[in-house]
């Protein structure tokens, strides 16, 4: 079954072309993370080769023009190593990793803080501040 696989997967009428742009992709990507710099590399990666353009996606702004200013250079490094390029196209395209959804640490109320606004709090009528003040003291409590 798996020779069949391979097969199917090679041929030009099955994913031959897939299978193909996958493995150019694959050493296109492995270059690029040996010319370019590791900080650069660890926030970037190329994305696409296509109509002899290659495509790199950067995490921001910021890398992008770094390797939009890089970009002649890539471009001469990539035809030295074989690969048909006429061109370098960055686009800024955001991860989403993980780490960057962080979600904020939330600091205690001093002691003093959650003193006065108790007393605030018990000096307002019933209204929606007070039930606001009465909710953050609550969540205070629980913190601690």
């Amino acid at each position: 079954m798996s020779d069949s696989l391979q097969t199917y997967l090679e041929a030009a009428e099955g994913a031959g072309k897939v299978l193909a742009h996958a493995r150019l992709l694959v050493r296109l990507a492995a270059l690029y993370q040996e010319i370019v710099p590791s900080h650069l590399g660890q926030a970037s990666s190329v994305a696409n080769y296509k109509s002899r353009v290659v495509v790199i996606h950067a995490s921001n702004g910021a890398v992008a023009t770094k390797l939009r200013q890089m970009a002649p250079t890539l471009l001469a490094t990539f035809t030295q190593r074989g690969f048909e390029c006429s061109g370098v196209q960055v686009r800024v395209h955001a991860r989403l990793d993980p780490e960057t959804a962080r979600v904020p640490a939330q600091k205690p109320l001093s002691v003093r803080t959650t003193q006065e606004l108790a007393a605030l709090s018990d000096s307002l009528p019933l209204s929606p501040l007070r039930t606001a003040l009465e909710n953050l003291l609550a969540r205070s409590a629980k913190q601690e």
